[in-house]
């Protein structure tokens, strides 16, 4: 099977600025990270900025061996594009778009939504019913070079997939990956403050392993409430039409 995770990061972030690299259990939240998604290392694309500000990035990224591009800030649907291209996408390469800011993105539901993706005759396949921060998305190398030739918008050049699932969405065959359990109230994912302070109390509550599956963290996240009431009150950043 042929896929990339290709993962953005970027230490330029407005409300948690160098979120990325932040102290989780000794080591940089995007190392956790890709902890977690050490049985896909070969795959993984770590997509950064060319803006000056990546060089603690791209240090890890050589660290650990893991694949890298720095592309443009802004722009990260062309980001996504070029660092496919560079590393000899085919137009039926599955890509899998992740965020850095998901320290601890669950490799199982990664699987599910690609193996669901290539089970199927969809167009692009997303993860929902999640907590927000286990988020990942399927589609193909060759819709993401549509997007990137015809995507106009802004914001569909910033979330990289609204081209496909927002304005197109009556063209293209699109699917979710569904959790058994709705958990969307959940948020673990890393973009403020409080969000890093909840992160850091889930790894406590595992000694800083990073080997838990989707099922025990679901544990984890009922059994604590006080987690959950460290960033209930975020609201998500909207797509900027």
């Amino acid at each position: 099977m042929n896929f990339f995770i290709i993962i953005q990061a970027r230490m330029t972030s407005t409300r948690l600025p160098g979120k990325v690299m932040l102290p989780l259990c000794g080591k940089p939240a995007l190392e956790i990270m890709l902890e977690r998604l050490k049985k896909f290392k070969k795959n993984v694309i770590i997509a950064t900025t060319d803006d000056g500000t990546e060089k603690q990035i791209v240090d890890l990224c050589k660290k650990l061996d893991v694949k890298y591009y720095q592309g443009d800030t802004n722009n990260v649907l062309s980001r996504y594009y070029e660092a496919a291209v560079k590393f000899d996408a085919k137009n039926e390469t599955i890509i899998v778009r992740c965020t850095s800011d998901c320290p601890l993105i669950d490799p199982d539901i990664v699987q599910s939504v690609i193996n669901t993706y290539q089970n199927g005759s969809i167009d692009h396949i997303t993860a929902s019913g999640f907590p927000r921060g286990l988020d990942a998305e399927a589609f193909s190398f060759s819709l993401l070079q549509e997007a990137f030739l015809n995507a106009t918008k802004d914001y569909e050049k910033e979330h990289v997939t609204p081209y496909i699932y927002l304005t197109n969405k009556e063209k293209f065959k699109l699917a979710q990956f569904n959790s058994d359990k709705d958990a969307s109230k959940f948020r673990i994912t890393l973009d403020e403050q409080e969000d890093y302070l909840a992160i850091k109390e889930i790894y406590k509550k595992f000694n800083c392993n990073t080997s838990f599956n989707y099922n025990e963290l679901l544990s984890v996240l009922e059994e604590n409430k006080y987690i959950y009431e460290l960033n209930a009150h975020i609201e998500q950043k909207k797509l900027k039409e």
